[in-house]
């Protein structure tokens, strides 16, 4: 993938120009005309009655009759943000405008930003449920540890449209694909690996459970404070506490002392934390996902440096690009497709295997691990993928 020709600052400051001048990147259109009075009764009164009429006797043919099937909301409380933090709902709506628009492009989805003004749990779940005879799919977005654990974990259970959120599996999604690859190109298995999660956040634990998923077995997870473990009680929730029984063999280490030795580090955490020292101490062939934005845990050439064989950062302008782009416009579409009630385990990683199986062979290199994010055809490759492992797995639809 070609970086971006602009500087970061030209890029923000256009970035800005665009907005302004468009108001924003999204509207609504009409998908008939109303040109006349016969146009004018069937789209509205009288004619809007005897659709409304078939749908109150069959619900299911709101997706026949509505646009609902292809509509997604875009929900955050604007608590975490990436790279930014808890800026609120108003600011946040730049960012979920700016999503709405990939879901646009990349999906054929139309989606509606809706940004709350509240951070409490149960009036967002409440929000999400109210609104979601109007949608096919609940995205959440931008919601802050651990909040964000209970409020999909409620509106799965809660909703019969599925609730994915990107932070948490669009994230771990690409991480994955990514890593297959980059044990493909070091000759290493997933089953042997050591790895290091630094940041056991939303993507962070949402990673970890999918590599298990995948077959992983030697997994550590830090946060601030250091390896989690069994029987740790600082810093610890409910999220934490459940993966530590799978997690970290080696108890009260430093993220430096879990890194000695290992072979992979996932970074979804801070600028800065890693230190060259601590990539020298890794394994031969080490593979760094420094993902922090915009500074990443350890820039790459610093990485590259210190022994690191593969390095991959959430940044365009480095190549290795690890962006949920890569998955969630066509985990939506697949999704949408079915019409499936959730988005299981086997349709994340059926994504996780269209994106890492989208790169010929020939391709991989420690330059190259994944696709391109822009390309049409991945959108479509992962679309099928989900669709069909949706289908396969009992939670199809149509």
């Amino acid at each position: 993938m070609t970086t971006p020709a602009l500087s970061e600052q030209e890029i923000y400051e256009k970035a800005v120009e665009l907005v302004e001048k468009t108001r924003g990147k999204l509207e609504v259109t009409l998908k008939v005309a109303i040109r006349n009075m016969d146009e004018l009764s069937m789209a509205y009164t009288p004619g809007v009655a005897e659709p409304t009429r078939r749908v109150h006797k069959d619900k299911s043919l709101q997706y026949r009759y509505t646009a609902r099937g292809s509509q997604v909301a875009v929900i955050t409380d604007g608590s975490a943000v990436l790279g930014l933090g808890n800026i609120g709902p108003e600011a946040a709506h730049v960012v979920m405008e700016g999503k709405a628009a990939m879901l646009k492009v990349f999906a054929g989805a139309d989606a509606f930003p809706l940004c709350l003004s509240t951070q409490n749990s149960e009036e967002i779940i409440l929000t999400a449920k109210a609104v979601a005879p109007s949608f096919s799919m609940i995205f959440l977005e931008d919601i802050a540890a651990p909040r964000c654990f209970q409020i999909e974990e409620r509106l799965e259970k809660e909703l019969d449209i599925p609730v994915f959120h990107d932070d948490q599996h669009g994230t771990a999604i690409a991480v994955c694909a990514g890593l297959i690859n980059s044990l493909k190109l070091v000759h290493k298995t997933l089953q042997e690996s050591t790895i290091v999660i630094n940041g056991p956040g939303a993507a962070g634990i949402a990673t970890a459970k999918l590599l298990f998923a995948l077959g992983a077995q030697h997994i550590t997870l830090c946060d601030r404070t250091g390896a989690i473990y069994a029987g740790r009680t600082e810093g610890m929730n409910p999220w934490k506490v459940q993966l530590a029984t799978q997690t970290n063999r080696h108890s009260h280490k430093t993220l430096a002392e879990s890194l000695c030795g290992a072979d992979v580090f996932i970074g979804l955490s801070a600028p800065g934390v890693v230190t060259p020292a601590m990539v020298s101490s890794m394994n031969r062939d080490a593979i760094v996902l420094a993902m922090a934005n915009p500074v990443p845990e350890i820039m790459p050439d610093a990485a590259l440096a210190a022994g690191a064989c593969i390095v991959g950062t959430g940044r365009s302008d480095f190549p290795n690009m690890v962006n949920n782009l890569l998955a969630f416009p066509g985990i939506v579409r697949g999704t949408l497709n079915a019409r499936a009630t959730k988005v299981n385990e086997a349709m994340k990683l059926a994504a996780v295997h269209a994106i890492a199986n989208f790169v010929p062979p020939a391709e991989l290199s420690p330059l190259n691990i994944l696709p391109n994010p822009l390309s049409s055809a991945l959108a479509q490759a992962v679309t099928e993928a989900v669709e069909h492992s949706a289908r396969q797995s009992g939670v199809a639809r149509a």
